[in-house]
């Protein structure tokens, strides 16, 4: 699993003029940006709001990426034309801009160095799956809370003080044990354990993380 906040993953020049003129999609909380097996017919990239990629697995749903303003969306299909491999779901109110994967094509013929830079984001995302991979073949519970909580710290964290970092994103319990890989019972029980030895607050709907180092060696970092 992986949270992700960019400025942009494409260079600032490269970002205006390819989603310059693009239209703006809105998605409001829960609601489906599209569903793995659906053609691709272009390319989003966050403008506002939160974001889950997610996967079916054993009737269960696996979160692969949380994805915040700057990140792209759906750029894997840009480049094979194939299927989305994955749905993508609102997790609050989001604005989006969409452009249209001819339009990405007309862009990249005369700016090829475009691909140079996908190349990039779909190597880290496959670097991620592999972290994830090894998380949940041989963390423990404890390991995959954390490296959930970890991920969005780093993504969306803000230090106020001694260390301290609060995560700027609301995420529900729910999201964040399927973020781990873990049953949400579990999360809770974990959670609470954290709380009670001031590794973990809960301060209005938002986490924050009391002590990263500790959280990094249940993590195994």
């Amino acid at each position: 699993m992986t949270a992700s906040t960019p400025s942009s993953v494409l260079p600032a020049d490269f970002t205006a003029e390819l989603f310059g003129q693009a239209r703006t999609v809105t998605r409001a909380r829960n609601q489906a940006l599209f569903h793995a097996g659906d053609p691709c017919d272009g390319c989003y990239r966050v403008v506002e709001g939160l974001l889950k990629v997610t996967a079916e697995a054993s009737r269960r749903e696996r979160i692969l990426a949380i994805l915040g303003p700057g990140a792209l969306v759906g750029e894997l299909s840009l480049i094979d034309g194939a299927a989305r491999s994955a749905s993508v779901t609102a997790i609050r109110d989001s604005r989006l801009s969409f452009v249209t994967r001819a339009a990405f094509e007309t862009f990249a013929q005369a700016n090829p160095e475009v691909y140079r830079h996908i190349s990039v984001l779909l190597a880290r995302h496959l670097r991620d799956n592999n972290d994830a991979l090894v998380a949940t073949s041989f963390l423990s519970v404890k390991g995959r809370a954390a490296r959930a909580l970890l991920s969005l710290a780093d993504a969306f964290g803000e230090d106020v003080g001694s260390g301290r970092i609060l995560i700027h994103q609301k995420v529900s319990q729910g999201d964040l044990a399927a973020m781990a890989g873990i049953a949400r019972e579990n999360l809770s029980r974990v959670l609470q354990e954290w709380m009670h030895n001031a590794l973990v607050k809960r301060l209005a709907s938002y986490y924050c993380v009391e002590n990263k180092a500790a959280l990094e060696r249940e993590a195994d970092i």
